[in-house]
């Protein structure tokens, strides 16, 4: 099974709100490339596929931090199948059709030689994680919990005030697990190639 139907499967299992389906019509249709673009331009999952290889990861990683026993007897982390689907696979849609196929000049062995690279090229420039939030809403609601998740799933790494990512943490505790799981993912298990 390839990443595109890992994601269908685990989506379809899980994700089952009114106009969910619409949102993965969307995602699979010719106005989308989430399952062909990278996760970014020179970092993790800099690469064709990377974006939903990121995600899946990033799934995967949210559900072993969530079921720590610590998360459950003491944090009182409960979230379902559901949530947990949702903040992962679908924290960095905002990236989708932002990158662009290009090349650039790079010297190798002493020859100046074009290589591939991506661009980045956002037409909507509204922020990372509120870009992703904006998004989804527009198809169906997301919980206050999950809205923040997704929005700061960044934690201290993005440009926002700390003391609202702070707040997120504190209030918001699917936050931190969620900015968790993606720099495991992002670290860890998401690979970089290098051009």
């Amino acid at each position: 099974m390839n990443n595109k139907e890992k994601f269908i499967q685990i989506y379809k299992e899980n994700i089952q709100r009114p106009g969910a389906d619409k949102f993965l019509e969307y995602l699979c249709s010719k106005h989308s490339d989430f399952f062909d673009a990278p996760a970014s331009t020179r970092f993790h999952g800099n690469y064709k596929g990377g974006l939903v290889e990121h995600s899946l990861h990033v799934y995967e990683c949210l559900k072993d931090y969530l079921a720590r026993p610590r998360c459950h007897d003491e944090y009182k982390m409960e979230y379902s199948q559901e949530t947990i689907a949702i903040v992962a696979l679908l924290h960095d849609i905002c990236k989708i059709n932002v990158y662009k196929e290009s090349t650039r000049n790079k010297k190798v062995n002493g020859q100046w030689v074009q290589v591939p690279y991506y661009e980045f090229d956002d037409k909507i420039p509204f922020g990372h994680g509120e870009k992703s939030v904006y998004i989804l809403q527009s198809y169906f609601h997301l919980t206050r919990e999950e809205a923040f998740a997704i929005r700061y799933h960044m934690g201290f790494s993005n440009e926002d005030p700390a003391r609202n990512v702070g707040y997120s943490f504190e209030h918001y505790p699917l936050s931190f697990a969620l900015s968790t799981a993606d720099m495991e993912a992002t670290y860890f298990l998401d690979r970089t190639e290098e051009s």
